[in-house]
């Protein structure tokens, strides 16, 4: 049965996309067909962490909206087997929009994928609303800050309101060093803090950075601790019950 993953941030530069590109690649890598879409309306970047933007036509708003169909939306990976991208339109929603559009879109790309992966937009708002409307569980993203984690709290809140009964958390930007000097704070104090499931820590690392920038996700480099890491993440969450 196929499965939809909402990605979520209480605020930006958490690393959120980073975190949606890499985790449909692992899944793609592994075997499945997987789109992710970049639900950010207005602020498109999934393409970019790609290395796709040459090639967007249309996207999610024309599929929503009834411009094109599903697949003239769908742009496909190449080095993946299967891996397909839709971006975000460069303009916000006007209104035009409702929950129940995102609903049926998730309801047809069910028929076509194993996993749907849904960037959302970062925050509290009618976008985040919308991107969650036919998302089976939530994977927040966050840092080891206060005002990150308090913002995660807020945004796990919101999202139990909406009825979205499983949450994961995974936390990315960690410098071991600094919690283990109490600059920040620690695992132990983060888990008491926050109610979703610690799904996965990821290290500062500059290749990610690099990566992203390079429009290359990361996990596509075998044999490393992140790909390795980003595998025990993606098993953790699809094996929960």
């Amino acid at each position: 049965m196929s499965k939809v993953h909402l990605i979520a941030s209480g605020k930006g530069g958490t690393g959120k996309t980073m975190f949606a590109v890499n985790y449909g690649a692992t899944l793609a890598l592994q075997g499945h067909s997987v789109v992710i879409i970049d639900m950010d309306l207005g602020m498109r970047n999934l393409d970019l962490y790609c290395g796709l933007e040459n090639n967007v036509v249309y996207d999610v708003f024309d599929v929503l909206t009834g411009v094109c169909r599903i697949k003239q939306a769908l742009i496909r990976d190449r080095r993946f087997e299967e891996l397909y991208v839709m971006a975000a339109p460069p303009a916000k929603d006007d209104g035009t929009l409702t929950p129940l559009h995102m609903k049926v879109l998730c309801s047809r790309l069910r028929q076509m994928f194993d996993y749907i992966i849904i960037d959302a937009p970062s925050g509290m708002d009618d976008g985040l609303v919308l991107a969650a409307a036919g998302a089976d569980d939530c994977i927040i993203v966050t840092t080891p800050e206060y005002s990150s984690l308090r913002d995660a709290d807020t945004l796990d809140r919101e999202l139990s309101a909406l009825g979205m009964e499983k949450r994961y958390l995974v936390l990315n930007r960690v410098v071991a060093e600094m919690m283990a000097a109490g600059y920040v704070p620690r695992l132990r104090d983060i888990t008491t803090m926050l109610r979703p499931v610690l799904a996965g820590v990821i290290q500062q690392d500059e290749n990610i950075h690099i990566s992203t920038n390079l429009g290359v996700p990361i996990v596509m480099k075998s044999d490393t601790y992140i790909r390795k890491n980003f595998d025990k993440i993606v098993n953790r969450i699809e094996n929960a019950k």
